[in-house]
């Protein structure tokens, strides 16, 4: 599980030191992937198979199935960290989460996610207040 919040920072190559306590999980591989809120996603390679075979199960002949299909995987590059934790995260990912020296890597329980550090801050504080406001709908029956 993908816990915590981190704060590396991305190099002149576009690497970035991933979280110690990630490593172990995406030690075998990756896939990183663009995100919803322009963040990425950051998978580990048996999860990322999982959610892509789920996706094949899904109706070609829904739009919107089709649009998130393309998007999704059409953004995803299959990593393998080096031996110091560093993986390299390609242009396009980069350009597409708006990315900067300063990084924000955060847990989300299956993955974790790549965040340009003002676009986090940015999203955070403008969802805390309805975080603290939200009632049992989100997920009905969780605390």
């Amino acid at each position: 599980m993908f816990l915590g919040t981190h704060t590396p920072r991305l190099d002149e190559k576009g690497r970035l030191f991933l979280p110690a306590k990630y490593r172990d999980k995406l030690a075998h591989g990756l896939v990183i992937t663009r995100g919803q809120e322009r963040c990425l996603y950051v998978f580990p390679m048996a999860e990322f198979e999982r959610i892509a075979a789920a996706m094949q199960s899904t109706p070609v002949s829904s739009k919107a199935v089709r649009d998130f299909q393309r998007v999704f995987l059409s953004g995803a590059s299959d990593e393998v960290p080096d031996k110091q934790g560093r993986i390299v995260i390609p242009p396009t990912l980069r350009e597409y989460a708006g990315l900067s020296r300063e990084c924000t890597v955060i847990g989300t329980g299956n993955r974790a996610e790549i965040w340009d550090s003002a676009a986090w801050e940015s999203y955070l504080e403008s969802t805390e207040q309805s975080f603290s406001e939200q009632s049992e709908e989100v997920v009905p029956g969780l605390l």
